[in-house]
Parts: structure tokens; sequence; C-alpha cells
């Protein structure tokens, strides 16, 4: 009695050890196949009967061709690699196989084998199979997404390079080999800063600090050299790099080359200039023709020979004081419209520069009753700046405040230092802006002029020369009560005027 209750006793006990089996079996993530000496199936756990849509009794038992497919167990060759495994007592480090049961889509194993020994010898072998489809499919979009973006990088028309966290070279695109003429291989590993122009070197370093502490873009204009040993004006934007802990492990610069668009501005500011010079021609004119008309009555009394010698020097003054005058007009005029061929800067006396430009408007402001009012510093007030370039920005908001006053009105010229700034406020009491256009007066070829009087760039112009030259221009007005435009320049201290 006692011997029959331990043996079911020990029947339960392996029931028990089966069904745990079974359990941790079916637990497991992997397809999981043991295979005797005969290539019999002697277990298979859940998820390889889910994955290959069979059930435990047409799998148990059959040999291991009957379960894959022919083609699968040829190309693999799967059974010679268990046979190996069983007689050598040796894993098979795993490989990738593609199977595909029936009706359903083509899946990729990461398979692998082990021998299964009991009591000291290899009974059969273990075929572990690990469903790793997601993953390659995963692995081929990111380096689809990969090839991508180097596609774009090594396409596009602006210089892409990166840098790590001390400058130095790691990426250099196409575009920056074809603008600079520096290979990537020669440019790799090198600072930055060592293809840049000197006058450079510390924004730069500065702008490598700011990103590195403060993680944001930052923007500048600097000068490349290149491989000829000329050098390119380039517009860079220039961004943290972060890897994959949102850390900063570099700098991604992107890079437009300025060339075409100085010279399409310098056309521009041509374009403009001769604009104003057709504006101003008639007052030129008249100014010029008054200082002429004194002169050749003065110099007709001196060819009378009855005249007193006090007179006859008073007239000759009269011509000298003309001649000075027309010489003045002619020199301002020239100053204006002669083409500026280069963007060095001079230290320039703002207040001269602004009376030599008011100079070339007087008599057009006259003509239309404006009344022109000036406040200037008594002391010289000095900016470094192109003076023909200051000169096209107040040219051109001289002549608009003229125009807005059609029937007469007040132009106010303002001029004073706020610490190290120089503030220019140019007001009218015209017909002013109207909300809906104060917002894109800046814009190129915008403009509230009559049709075939106004080109639109004169403002345009005058917010590219003011921000080349680190400067702010601004608006305020209100429609029917007049405008007032106000120029901010850095203050230049301890120089002379140019």
């Amino acid at each position: 009695m006692e011997d029959q209750t331990s043996i079911e006793a020990d029947h339960e006990l392996s029931k028990r050890y089966e069904q745990l089996y079974t359990m941790l079996l079916d637990a497991i993530p992997s397809s999981v196949l043991l295979i005797d000496q005969h290539m019999r199936i002697v277990s298979a756990n859940r998820n390889f009967l889910e994955k290959g849509q069979r059930t435990l009794t047409n799998t148990i038992g059959y040999r291991l061709e009957e379960v894959f497919p022919t083609i699968i167990l040829d190309q693999m060759d799967i059974t010679k690699r268990i046979r190996h495994v069983i007689e050598k007592n040796q894993p098979v480090k795993g490989e990738r196989m593609t199977y595909r049961a029936p009706g359903v889509s083509i899946r990729i194993y990461y398979y692998s084998l082990l021998p299964f020994t009991w009591q000291g010898r290899v009974e059969g072998a273990v075929l572990l199979m690990d469903d790793v489809t997601e993953q390659v499919r995963l692995g081929e979009e990111v380096r689809r997404v990969e090839r991508h973006l180097a596609s774009i990088v090594e396409s596009a028309s602006d210089l892409i390079l990166s840098t790590d966290r001390k400058g130095r070279i790691l990426t250099w695109n196409t575009a920056a080999e074809r603008l600079t003429g520096f290979q990537v291989t020669e440019v790799r590993e090198r600072c930055f800063v060592d293809f840049c122009t000197d006058e450079d070197h510390k924004d730069i370093h500065d702008i490598f600090s700011l990103i590195d502490m403060r993680k944001y873009a930052q923007m500048k204009e600097c000068t490349l050299r290149t491989s000829k040993g000329t050098s390119i004006p380039v517009s860079f934007v220039f961004s943290p790099l972060k890897d994959s802990y949102n850390h900063t492990a570099g700098v991604v610069a992107v890079g437009r080359d300025l060339t075409e668009r100085r010279k399409l501005e310098m056309e521009l500011h041509q374009a403009q200039k001769f604009a104003a010079l057709g504006v101003m021609a008639g007052g030129i004119a008249h100014e010029i023709r008054n200082p002429l008309a004194i002169c050749s009555s003065s110099a007709q009394f001196l060819m009378e020979e009855d005249g007193t010698p006090e007179f006859r020097r008073e007239c000759a003054d009269k011509i000298h004081m003309g001649i000075r005058r027309t010489s003045a007009i002619i020199e301002n005029l020239l100053k204006y419209s002669h083409p500026s061929k280069t963007t060095q800067t001079t230290l320039i006396n703002i207040i001269s520069l602004i009376k030599e430009t008011q100079i070339l408007v007087t008599y057009h402001a006259k003509i239309l009753k404006i009344e022109i009012n000036t406040s200037f510093p008594r002391q010289p007030v000095v900016v470094e700046g192109v003076a023909t370039l200051l000169q096209q920005v107040f040219m051109n908001l001289f002549l608009n405040a003229i125009n807005a006053m059609p029937s007469g009105g007040n132009l106010g010229i303002d001029v004073k230092i706020f610490d190290s700034r120089v503030r220019v406020q140019v007001t009218d009491t015209g017909c002013g802006i109207s909300p809906r256009e104060i917002g894109k007066i800046f814009d190129p070829f915008y403009t509230t002029s009559i049709v075939g009087q106004g080109t639109g760039l004169g403002l345009s112009l005058c917010y590219s020369i003011v921000k080349q030259h680190s400067g702010t221009i601004d608006v305020e007005s209100a429609e029917g009560s007049g405008s007032t435009f106000t120029v901010n320049l850095p203050a230049h201290y301890g120089g002379g005027e140019a």
C-alpha cells in the first residue's frame, strides 16, 4: 500500500515537472525545437507553433524535413549542422535564416544550435530561433534614412560642416569643397578658425563657447580663405550638435556664399542712387545756376573800366564764393553717385555726412515748401563704416520724408549719442503709414509710392546697409500724422573722422 502511494506521488511529481517544463518552454520568447538523433521533433514550444501555424499533433514525432521547407534546409544546411552538434557535442553560433510558413509573410530568424545531453550522453540538439524581422527592417530603414540624409548634405548648394567641441572639423560636404577648393581629407581634424580670416578668429571662438554653454544657435558673417589664396564672404548659422543623451557634442555650421548677393546689393544700391539723382536733378541744376549767374554778372562788372577798386574787389569775392559753392555741390553729388567698389570701413563724422546729404535735397524740399529743422551735437560724432553706403541710407530716408509731404510740412533731422550708440531720427509731418503696411515697408520691392514713381528697394536697402554696419533701423508712424525713422549705429571712440 505504501509502495503504491509512493509510486503515485512520484508520478504526480513527474507530471508537475513536466507541466513546469512546458510552462517554462512556452514562456521563452524564442522559438524552441528539441530534435533527436534521427532528426525527429521531440518537443516544440508555443512560440514556434504560433509562428509556423502548426499544432503539437502535426509537429511532435515528425522529421525535420516534414516541418521545415526542404529549400530552407538545403540552403542553410541545417541537417548537417545538427548532426555536427550531436556528434561533436559542440554548439553552433547563430546565423540568419529566412523562413516563411504557409499563409504568412516572410520572417527573418537568427538561429543557433545547442547539444542536448542526458546523463553524459548527447540525446539530440536544441534549435533556438529568434524572430529579428522587425529589427532587420528597422536597421534597413535607419540605413535608408542615413543614406538619404547624407545625400541631402552632399547635394546641398550651401556649405555644411560639423566640428567637435574644440572646433576641429569632422565633416565637410561637397559644396564646401567646391567653394573653398579644400578637399575633406585636407581639412579633417583641423580647426575651423584656420580657414577664417584673422579678424574673425575671436568671434568664432566666442560663438563656439556660447553654443557649448547655452546650447542655442548663433549667426555670423565671416570671410573664408580658399585654396587659391582668395577669400569669400559667407553667412553662417552655427547650431549645437547633440549626441544620443542630448548633450552638446560639437557644432554644425551651415554657410551660404554671399558673393553674388553682395554683387546684387551693390547693383541695387547704384540703381537706387541714380533713381534718387533723377529726382534731385532739377534742384541741383537750380542750385548751380544761381551761383553761376552771380559769377557771370560779377565778371561783367569787372570788365567795365569805371569801377572802383573796392567794387572790383567785391565782385571778385562774389565770383570766388560762387565757384566754391558750386564746387561743394558738385563734390557732394559725385561723392554720392560714385560707385563704391569696396566695403572697406573707415571712421566717419556722421554729422558732416548728414549735412552733405542734406544739401543735395535742400532745393527739392524748398520748392515743396518743406522746412528742414536739424539738431546736432556740437562735438563730432564718429562711426565706423562705408561712407557712400551710409549716405545712401540717409538720402533714401530724406527723400521718402519729402515725398510724404507733397503739400509742404516739416522735415526733422536729430542726432544724439546714448551710451555707445549714435541715434539718428528722421521725422516728417506727412501722410504717415497705415498699420497694415508698416510691417512690410522693409521688404524688398514693397512700396507705397504711386505706380512708376518708386522701386520699393529704398527702405529694403536701408535695412540691409544698417544691418551690415551692426545697427538697427525702426519706424514709428500713425496714419495722417507723419512718421519717424530711427537709425542706431555703434559709436566709435578714440579716433578721428575719415
